[in-house]
């Protein structure tokens, strides 16, 4: 085998794993994919007829407070000065969001000021003052008013988990962001832009080093010579697929979320003015509208075309791309029994959203690849610590 380390799955977790051997350490790594490309979901390709760059699997936004993920990044890619902003449509009008002082004074009809609008907020919000909320539904209220919750939050959420908010678990919204002012940014970290070459350039960037070898349509359970049963115990394995299937799903299947995108090239050049636009109300079946041409202003783009999707939500089945991990009281019992299985590996590191069953953004998810290759990967390989398995949390 020629290889000193084999990575599963080619998204940005894996390949800053794959990098970062290959780079500081000099190994020879094999990245196995069962897709045809690599970049995991972060994966974007210019559209056909257009030539507009599209998210193949939704939008992602790059931002980072973190200041060693954001100079890391920067050796791959340039980033444009692209600041997301988001707006939702709700009976025929559009607010900005997150919910902040424009929001609320045009929701309310009025010219409030920071002090008056969070006087309101909590007066409204004092419905439910006192009580302990164990569902969603009734959380929200407690949070920001029953006005703002049911026109922003109630049916959008309810259609992302195809459940009814009375019977989500309150936790899911620990807090709602509100703002008292008229900053209508949707991130407020640091660092935010795009890649200026796009995500795919990005992604390649990553993996063009002469001791990375890429696998693609190679399914790491369909066996060969980077097989799981050719490489568990003859060499470190680095995964990112999704836990309960590296165990066969022995403890049961983790529910997930799942996304289904339908794509429409309009013979017009602009559809809704930006990038997103919510729907929250529970007679639009869709969540959410993304324009692509939006998200890079500075590209010349054609005029005569604009390439839109409207993105569904639902329950992941069998076969199904997993997004959103559910989390559920039940998932989380079966994730403490995939913990000690992981342990019980050799050689094996779980990680990424799949591998760990956390929704990690993509700052997140390469800042935890570099933790792991300084807390563990570079410690065996250098130094001779013993690779200890596992990296699954419950």
């Amino acid at each position: 085998m020629n290889a000193d380390l084999v990575v599963v799955g080619s998204g940005f977790f894996g390949l800053t794993i794959a990098e970062r051997a290959a780079t500081e350490l000099g190994l020879k790594v094999a990245v196995l994919d069962r897709r045809h490309h690599i970049g995991g979901n972060a994966y974007s390709e210019n559209e056909a007829k257009t030539g507009i760059e599209v998210h193949r699997y939704g939008a992602h936004l790059f931002h980072t407070s973190n200041e060693r993920v954001w100079e890391y990044v920067n050796r791959f890619t340039a980033f444009t000065s692209y600041q997301h902003k988001v707006y939702t449509s709700h009976k025929g009008e559009v607010y900005s969001m997150p919910i902040n002082l424009g929001t609320i004074n045009q929701f309310f009809r009025s010219s409030m000021g920071p002090g008056e609008a969070r006087a309101l907020i909590q007066e409204q919000a004092g419905e439910l003052a006192g009580t302990d909320p164990q569902n969603l539904n009734d959380k929200g209220i407690q949070l920001i008013g029953r006005p703002l919750y049911e026109a922003f939050i109630k049916y959008y959420t309810g259609k992302q988990w195809q459940t009814d908010p009375k019977d989500l678990p309150a936790e899911i919204i620990s807090r709602l962001p509100v703002r008292y002012n008229y900053d209508n940014r949707y991130f407020n970290d640091t660092y935010e832009g795009l890649p200026v070459d796009g995500y795919t350039a990005w992604i390649e960037r990553m993996a063009d080093h002469p001791n990375i070898e890429v696998h693609l349509n190679t399914d790491f359970f369909d066996g060969g010579e980077f097989g799981r049963e050719a490489v568990r115990g003859q060499v470190p394995v680095i995964y990112t697929g999704p836990v309960d299937r590296y165990f066969d799903y022995a403890e049961g299947d983790l529910s997930w979320r799942t996304i289904d995108l339908e794509e429409e090239v309009l013979p017009i050049e602009d559809f809704q003015g930006c990038s997103v636009m919510n729907y929250p109300d529970e007679d639009v079946p869709y969540t959410r509208i993304h324009e692509f041409r939006h998200f890079h202003p500075e590209r010349d783009y054609t005029k005569d075309a604009t390439v839109i999707m409207r993105e569904f939500s639902r329950f992941a089945e069998k076969g199904d791309e997993p997004y959103y991990p559910v989390n559920t009281a039940v998932d989380r019992e079966k994730l403490l029994a995939y913990r000690d299985l992981a342990r019980g590996e050799e050689s094996v590191l779980f990680g990424g959203r799949l591998g760990t069953y956390k929704y990690l953004d993509m700052h997140m998810a390469i800042g935890s690849a570099l933790s792991m290759f300084d807390n563990k990967i570079k410690p065996h390989f250098s130094g001779g610590a013993k690779l200890e398995s596992g990296g699954v949390d419950a």
